[in-house]
């Protein structure tokens, strides 16, 4: 299959072939399972408080994608949710806007009307999301259009199946075909599900071999199966650009999703890029949360920060 090539770096002659990627993705370091969750654990400890807190649950919400990803999915459902990305607090106009709103490929005009003129961005999930089971030609049309309708990111799927047989080459030239369509308009997010990977060696594999293809954002999860993002699995993708930018001196950004519920756990997950990537990955154009209600939850603490009282789920609209 031919593919045009991702932008030139310092590792780029390790995609040359085949038999090259696969010793470079195998000759990568072992992940210690047991260091990993153990340090992940003990990021999870830190206590913020006060201003630090306001600062990050601010810094939060202007990171989350605010997502609906149902076959229920109304053209009223996704304007209310645009309107609710660009102002999260109708009551309160210094609570920053959503980085994103997320739907499907159907949908993103619509989403691109009800966000016009914020910042707000439009990513559309595509190549057959959730699973990836479709030829290429339907992935790449599916990006296509979602791009025509003005997506400004694309949140693509790997194709497990292939990477997990050792098919990496398979899975390398169908992010670099998906990165091509998305034209020089549209961010590149590359899902692994990393759920379905089994284990931390595969996906330490999955973000090199992401990056390597040209992904803008790496992504743990669809949020459509039983294990999605964990601090351990976040932990080890931060670890992957930070040392992806040390050698190629590209950056790369990472999109924990599914499962990031509360304001506790986000500020959890906010420590460990400050912690591993560090402070230059503390802005959503480099880090993100795919969430639905994480939203909510942000908005009652960040009106109890600011009133000092917690004024419940009815204070925020209902997704």
């Amino acid at each position: 299959m031919s593919t045009t090539a991702p932008p030139a770096h310092a590792l780029s002659d390790v995609t040359a072939s085949d038999s090259t990627l696969r010793r470079f993705l195998h000759g990568l370091p072992g992940v210690d399972a047991v260091g990993l969750e153990a340090r992940a654990a003990s990021l999870g400890t830190r206590s913020i408080k006060t201003t630090a807190k306001a600062y990050a649950i601010d810094l939060a919400i202007s990171m989350v994608d605010l997502t609906t990803l149902e076959g229920a999915d109304t053209p009223g459902k996704v304007r209310a949710l645009g309107a609710k990305a660009v102002r999260p607090d109708p009551t309160d106009r210094t609570t920053p806007a959503t980085a994103a709103v997320c739907v499907y490929p159907d949908m993103v005009a619509t989403a691109k009307e009800a966000v016009a003129g914020s910042g707000v961005k439009v990513a559309s999930v595509a190549t057959a999301f959730p699973a990836g089971r479709a030829p290429l030609a339907v992935k790449l049309a599916d990006v296509r259009e979602a791009v025509a309708a003005g997506a400004d990111e694309i949140d693509m799927v790997i194709d497990r199946g292939a990477f997990l047989a050792g098919n990496y080459r398979k899975v390398y030239d169908e992010i670099v075909a998906v990165k091509e369509a998305c034209g020089a308009s549209a961010r590149l997010k590359v899902i692994f599900e990393t759920g379905e990977l089994s284990t931390y060696d595969n996906i330490r594999r999955a973000s090199w071999l992401g990056m390597l293809a040209g992904a803008d954002f790496i992504k743990t999860s669809t949020g459509k199966v039983a294990v999605n993002a964990t601090p351990a699995n976040t932990l080890l993708m931060l670890e992957a650009v930070r040392d992806f930018r040390a050698q190629t001196g590209v950056q790369v950004g990472v999109k924990p999703a599914g499962g990031i519920r509360t304001s506790k756990d986000a500020v959890k997950f906010l420590v460990l890029v400050n912690e591993t990537a560090g402070e230059d990955w503390l802005d959503n154009h480099w880090f993100r949360f795919g969430a639905s209600s994480l939203l909510n939850d942000l908005l009652m603490q960040r009106q109890k920060l600011a009133t000092g009282r917690y004024s419940g789920p009815d204070y925020v609209t209902v997704d």
